[in-house]
């Protein structure tokens, strides 16, 4: 798995119980996703404003492990799972790098998407073939 992400628990992220809130857990993992996609097909969302494909989240499963709190330092590790005709599915975990503890999993699938036409669209064989580098077995 590929280390795509790090960050912080800060004390606004939390819930009035004193950990991290389910909206922030989410929250990482949809940035380390901007990194994962690059990693895997060179996209960037920031390449200007004429860009007619991106990408679109279908499903989300996500599993809290173990409580973040306040000061806690986090990373991300991802792998893709399945390369569809349109879409790619990806396993995100979040780990407390202080404890080494699994914090969250999260498998998403995201489609490969026509942001004019707004339908799904396929992937390209270049894009499948640079792809196929990440995919990991289970």
């Amino acid at each position: 798995m590929l280390l795509i992400y790090k960050g912080v628990v800060h004390p606004w992220l939390c819930d009035i119980m004193g950990h991290m809130t389910t909206r922030n857990y989410l929250a990482m993992f949809d940035d380390a996703s901007y990194h994962m996609i690059h990693e895997t097909f060179g996209w960037s969302g920031g390449e200007g404003g004429d860009r007619q494909n991106g990408w679109v989240d279908v499903r989300q499963v996500i599993e809290y492990k173990d409580e973040l709190k306040a000061g806690d330092l986090t990373e991300v590790k991802g792998a893709m799972k399945k390369i569809g005709t349109k879409s790619v599915t990806y396993y995100y975990e979040l780990y407390n790098t202080r404890t080494g503890n699994l914090s969250a999993t999260l498998e998403t699938t995201s489609v490969y998407f026509d942001l004019v036409e707004r339908i799904g669209i396929p992937l390209t064989e270049e894009m499948r073939a640079g792809a196929e580098k990440y995919l990991v077995e289970g």
